[in-house]
Parts: C-alpha cells; sequence; structure tokens
C-alpha cells in the first residue's frame, strides 16, 4: 500500500503529466542523429518543454523528500530535454542548479563551466560557480582556500560587469576584497554599491565593517553617522556604539547603545555595550544597575558577573567582590578573566601570597609542555607574568620580579621587549642602577633592530650620566628611509631624555617634531601628556594644565593623566576639591598603583583628612619603599599628627633614598626642603628629651 506521502507525490506527477500530455511531444528516446553536431541539430520545443517539465517535478519531490531515486529522474529528464533542445541556455543552466541543489558539486562545476565556455555572459552560469566557489572557501585551507578565493573573485567580477547595477553583486564582490587584503577594492565595490542604493544599511555596515578592519575608526563613525539619526536602525546604532568604544569616547558611546535600546529594548548585546561603556566612563553605579539587569534576565551570564565584581573591587568592595566572583566559578570554572580578577582583589587587598597563588595556578594550567604557544596564549601568559612581576616589585621582592620577567623573554617579539622592559624597571625600582643599565644593555644587544628596546637602552644611559652616548643611541634611531611611525617614537623618547636633564628647548623642538607626526588621536594624547610634563617640570603650571586638560578631552579616563594633574593641583594647594575627584578616579582604575596611593593620600593631607592621608600613603609605601617623596609625605603627616620620632625616620629615609636616586630624580631644592624639616624636628626632639630628663 502507498504510504501518504508517495500516494500524494504521485499525483503530483500524474497531474503534471496530464498538462504535458496535451502538447505534442517526442519519443522520450529521441536524441540527436549521429554525425549531426548540436547547432545543427533540429529543435523539438515542445518535447523539451514536456521533460522540463517533469524534471521540475522530480527536482521538487527529491529536494522536499531526499530520495535519490527522484533526483537521479530529475536529471535523466533534463537530460532528455536538453536533447530536444541543446542550446537552451535555461536547460543547462538548470541542470547545473540542479546538481548544486543535490550537493554534487563537481557536476555543477563542470556543467557551468561548459555552459560558460559555450556562453561566457551567461548570468545564471556565473551566479551558480560564484556560489560554489563561496561556499567553498569554509571547506578550504592553506593555498586551496587562496585558490578558491580567487575564482570567487573572478566569477563577481565577471557578475559586477554583467550586472553593474546590483548591489548585491558589489556588496558580495567587496566582502571577498575585503578578505584577500585588497581594501582598496573593497572600499571602491562598497562605494559602488552605495551609488545605486544610497539608503542601503547593509552597505553602510559593510564599510563600517571594513573600515573596522582597517582600524580606521574615525571613519567607520563617519560612514555611520551618514545615516540621519531619525533614520538608524538598531544595528546601526549598536555599531555606532562599538565604534565610539574604540575611539574611548564612552559619552558617545553610551548614547548610541541607549538609542539602539530603544529600538530594540532588551537586546543583550546592546545592554551589555552600554554598561561596558558606563563602566569605561566611571559610572560604576549606573553600569552596575545594567549589569544585574543583564543578570537578572540571563542568570547563567559569567561575564557579567565577573564585571560586577570588577566594579565591586573599583568601588573598594573587596569581599563583596570575591562573593561575586564565587558565585560566577559555577558558571564559568575555566574562566581565566575571573582567576586574573580574582588575583587583582587579592593583590588589592594585600593579601600578596594569594594573589600569586592565583596567578601561578593560571600560569601552570597554560603551559605547554613542548613551549609552544599560539599568540593569544602568549598574550594572556605575558599579563599574567607582568601581573605577578608587578605583585613581586610591590612586596620589594626584586630578584623574584626580575626571575618572573625573564620567563617573558623567550617569547618572542614584544613580549620578549616587555619582559627586558620589566627587568629594567625593577632593577630601577629597587635604585640598582647598574643591573638596569646592564639589562639594557643585554636587551639591546639581544634585539639589535628593536627601535623600542634601542631607545630604552640610550635612555639608561642618559639617566646614569653617559648623557651624550645615549643621545646619539638614540638619534641613530631615526629612519633613513623617512619611516614617518618609526621617527616619532625617537623623536618623543628624545623630549622625554631632554625634560629629564632640563634641556627645555631641546624637549620642546623634539616635541614639536613628534607632534607634526602624530595622526591618531591617542597619538595626540600623548603628546599633550609630554608637553604637561615639561610646562610642570619649568614651574608653567597654567600651560601644563591646559595640555593635560587637552589629553582628558581624549580620554576622559586615563589614570596617568588623572593622576598627575590632581598631584600638581594637590601638591600646590590648589584646586584641592578636583585634585581629589581625579586621584581618585585614578586610583579607581588601578587601585595597586602606588603613586595614585601617595597622590591620594597627599591630597587629604592637602585638605586637613590626616587619618586617609596615613592611611593611603602608608599602603603606597608598603607597595615601593624606595621612593623618596613618599617618605617625605609620610613625615609630614606623621609631624602634623604628633608623632615627631616617626617623622625624622621618615625623613631620614627619604634623605636615603634620595641619595640613592638618579640625578635626574633628585631635585635639589626637595633634597634641601627635606634636610631642613629633618634638622627642625631634631631640634624640637632634643628639646623634649632633654625637658623630660630634668
Amino acid at each position: 500500500m502507498m504510504n501518504r506521502f508517495s500516494r500524494a507525490s504521485h499525483l503530483r506527477l500524474l497531474a503534471a503529466a496530464a498538462v504535458l500530455a496535451v502538447v505534442p511531444v517526442m519519443s522520450a528516446q529521441s536524441s540527436a542523429p549521429k554525425g549531426v553536431s548540436p547547432q545543427e541539430q533540429p529543435v523539438d520545443r515542445s518535447s523539451a518543454y514536456y521533460h522540463y517539465g517533469l524534471a521540475h517535478m522530480y527536482e521538487d519531490m527529491a529536494v522536499s523528500a531526499g530520495r535519490p531515486d527522484y533526483a537521479t529522474q530529475a536529471i535523466e529528464e533534463y537530460k532528455l530535454a536538453m536533447d530536444a533542445d541543446p542550446n537552451s541556455t535555461t536547460l543547462q543552466d538548470g541542470l547545473a542548479e540542479l546538481y548544486f541543489k543535490l550537493g554534487r558539486i563537481r557536476e555543477a562545476v563542470t556543467s557551468a563551466q561548459e555552459q560558460v565556455k559555450k556562453n561566457p555572459n551567461d548570468v545564471a552560469a556565473h551566479d551558480l560557480l560564484g556560489k560554489i566557489y563561496l561556499r567553498s572557501l569554509g571547506d578550504m585551507q592553506g593555498q586551496q582556500s587562496g585558490q578558491m578565493l580567487r575564482l570567487a573573485i573572478g566569477e563577481y567580477e565577471k557578475l559586477a560587469e554583467l550586472k553593474p547595477n546590483d548591489v548585491e553583486t558589489h556588496l558580495l564582490l567587496g566582502q571577498l576584497y575585503g578578505l584577500n587584503h585588497d581594501s582598496a577594492k573593497a572600499e571602491s565595490e562598497f562605494k559602488a554599491a552605495q551609488k545605486i542604493d544610497s539608503d542601503s544599511e547593509e552597505v553602510v555596515l559593510n564599510m563600517y565593517r571594513l573600515y573596522t578592519e582597517q582600524e580606521d575608526f574615525v571613519r567607520a563613525a563617519e560612514v555611520l553617522n551618514s545615516i540621519p539619526e531619525d533614520d538608524r536602525s538598531a544595528r546601526i546604532d549598536f555599531a555606532l556604539g562599538a565604534t565610539y568604544d574604540q575611539l574611548k569616547k564612552p559619552k558617545d558611546a553610551i548614547a548610541a547603545y541607549r538609542r539602539a535600546l530603544d529600538d530594540d529594548p532588551g537586546n543583550i548585546d546592546s545592554e551589555r555595550g552600554l554598561a561596558t561603556a558606563l563602566l569605561r566612563d566611571g559610572q560604576l553605579d549606573e553600569a552596575s544597575k545594567v549589569f544585574n539587569d543583564i543578570v537578572t534576565a540571563e542568570p547563567q551570564d559569567a561575564q557579567s558577573l565577573i564585571k560586577i565584581a570588577d566594579i565591586q573591587r573599583q568601588q573598594g568592595h573587596y569581599d563583596d567582590a570575591l562573593a561575586t566572583l564565587e558565585k560566577a566559578k559555577p558558571l564559568a570554572q575555566d574562566s581565566v578573566e575571573l582567576a586574573y580578577n580574582e588575583a587583582l582583589v587579592y593583590d588589592t587587598l594585600g593579601r600578596y601570597d594569594d594573589a600569586i597563588r592565583s596567578l601561578k595556578t593560571l600560569l601552570d594550567g597554560t603551559t605547554h609542555s613542548d613551549g609552544r604557544y599560539t599568540e593569544q596564549e602568549k598574550s594572556n601568559r605575558a599579563i599574567f607574568l607582568d601581573r605577578m612581576g608587578t605583585i613581586y616589585r610591590e612586596q620589594n621582592k626584586t630578584a623574584e620580579a626580575v626571575e618572573v620577567y625573564r620567563q617573558m623573554i623567550p617569547m618572542g617579539g614584544d613580549f620578549a621587549k616587555s619582559g627586558y622592559q620589566g627587568v629594567i624597571d625593577s632593577y630601577r625600582d629597587a635604585h640598582q642602577w647598574k643591573e638596569a643599565t646592564d639589562a639594557a644593555a643585554e636587551a639591546a644587544k639581544a634585539m639589535p633592530k628593536e627601535q623600542s628596546v634601542q631607545l630604552a637602552y640610550a635612555a639608561q644611559l642618559a639617566d646614569t650620566g653617559k648623557v651624550e652616548e645615549g643621545l646619539t643611541l638614540a638619534k641613530a634611531q631615526i629612519s633613513p628611509a623617512g619611516n614617518q611611525k618609526d621617527d616619532r617614537e625617537v623623536h618623543l623618547a628624545l623630549a622625554n631624555i631632554y625634560t629629564r636633564l632640563k634641556r627645555w628647548s631641546d624637549a620642546d623642538k623634539e616635541l614639536s617634531a613628534g607632534e607634526a607626526l602624530s595622526q591618531k588621536p591617542e597619538e595626540k594624547l600623548y603628546v599633550y601628556f609630554l608637553r604637561g610634563i615639561l610646562a610642570d617640570r619649568q614651574k608653567q603650571y597654567d600651560a601644563a594644565e591646559a595640555q593635560f586638560r587637552k589629553a582628558l578631552a581624549v580620554d576622559p579616563q586615563n589614570a596617568t593623566i588623572l593622576n598627575y594633574l590632581g598631584y600638581m593641583w594637590a601638591d600646590r594647594g590648589v584646586k584641592l576639591n578636583e585634585a581629589l575627584t581625579m586621584i581618585r578616579k585614578a586610583v579607581e582604575l588601578d587601585p595597586q598603583n602606588y603613586a595614585y596611593l601617595d597622590s591620594l593620600g597627599w591630597a587629604y593631607y592637602k585638605t586637613g583628612q590626616y587619618a586617609l592621608a596615613e592611611e593611603n600613603i602608608r599602603k603606597a609605601n608598603e607597595r615601593n619603599v624606595g621612593d623618596p617623596t613618599i617618605h617625605d609625605h609620610l613625615g609630614d603627616v606623621y609631624e602634623k599628627t604628633g608623632k615627631l620620632k616617626q617623622a625624622v625616620l621618615q625623613w631620614e629615609r627619604s634623605l636615603t633614598e634620595y641619595s640613592r636616586s638618579l640625578p635626574a630624580d633628585a631635585d635639589p631644592e626637595d633634597v634641601t626642603k627635606v634636610q631642613r624639616k629633618l634638622d627642625s624636628a631634631r631640634v624640637k626632639l632634643s628639646k623634649v628629651n632633654a625637658g623630660s630628663v630634668k
């Protein structure tokens, strides 16, 4: 008995046959007479139409039912139709398309290629070949993938020629050019599509992706903004938010994500984007609220829990942060970010052993016995090693820090450079200048073509009294070919050296040269920062403030600049409320940074909040015992709170550290001030002691 599907299929075939039977047909076995070419063969269109109709019916049932016997019958009917009309483009294209639908790719390609040979302008054949090559791209690797990409490009180039006003063809061709790293041609195709349909959202998004891949986020924003705000979809606003994230414009990103959510309420991706932008803008409470909303909607979202813990850490709620991370652990047992954030909380709490233990667990879990790592694995390991090295430096364990940083060197490239720099900085923290210089020389010898390594050695030479040797080495890094990017780094390195040497005019000249070669906002930001330092060192405070504010306009969340400007004000006793706000923000962004903690304590001291001052400056001192300024500040706090003996000990330690410091870091005026305070305190102590004897 025939089942229901088979019966229905059979009835459709009978109906089709009945319809086609009214048309005079040739025998199913008809074929071209021997010795007659297809072009000379008589055409029997009625027979062709009959077999074509049956082929369609069998094809439909083969695809819907997955019946190979119907597929075979469909192919046979196509061939019979082509026997009746051998020059029919429709029949030949249809057979090739059927092969494609049935997954018989080799036969589909052969059939389409034969058709293209007969008719080079057959759009359907080129379209089919393009689809086949496009689909095959994901299945190929290496050389085969490159060959398939070239074949696909060739087909879509021909289609763009045959269908010049087809938007989809230009978009696909542009995407293929992008995949082939031919950005200029990709952009040209996208612009061609835009001319055809200026309102196409797909065109705009493709151009946005191209510029994003090129890391040209300014142009990416421009193309997205070309769509009027009222006409933008949630997709456009989401892309705009992501672009502003890259441009470090969190307020613009926040506005874009909010518009995306207005158009598409509850979209989790937009909510995550908004929460992250709020976090980057320092709106911790608002960011926490959105992340908590996400967790409420998706309780298994471990990533949002990790972000909530990060906010709690920045807000100083360390126990809450650890509790939140514990809640996230079952949801993300192998999360590297979770374990790393846990180490950061331990570090902030001063639980150094726990922090080191967490980082060692991360490193052990990502270690390969053969020592071979992907670039992403190297990047992760470098982050773990760098943080571990920092913690050892905070504990004043120089040897351990050096050992950790040296583990980065075998990874090569930028990782090796960071490793060498960590070794140098560890020795500098400990005022071991010879060891620092030896490490810089070792790095310069090991990486003779790495400009940044040579510049680090040059700076170390200049710092340790070999000024001309250092300057000569730095200037030798100027590119003979006039590579502007490389030359910019040299000019800025020279500006920094000259600033430390108090050669103000030379520093200004190098900054001008570096600024002329700075194009991106982040490049200009660094120039503004260096100009601010130069002005501050010359006691030109208004000029310094103007430069720092320009830098903050580029990146409002830059902790280094927030701290520098806030400390400059606090040290002079001006704009103390704004100084406190800026320095607090810097500490929120980097709670482990001893310099920021000292700045915060000094700002509290200037506002008369001595308990908070002592708390933060003591934390700073615990993380770096070799900074003379921190000892000086702690001495001032102790004197103000009546702890004169402790003040004397701190000022004595300050002078000791000044005596071990580099000339550029030991301003004679600062040393003299500390000496006067110490002398005065000793006199007071002697009077107190004399009175107690009587």
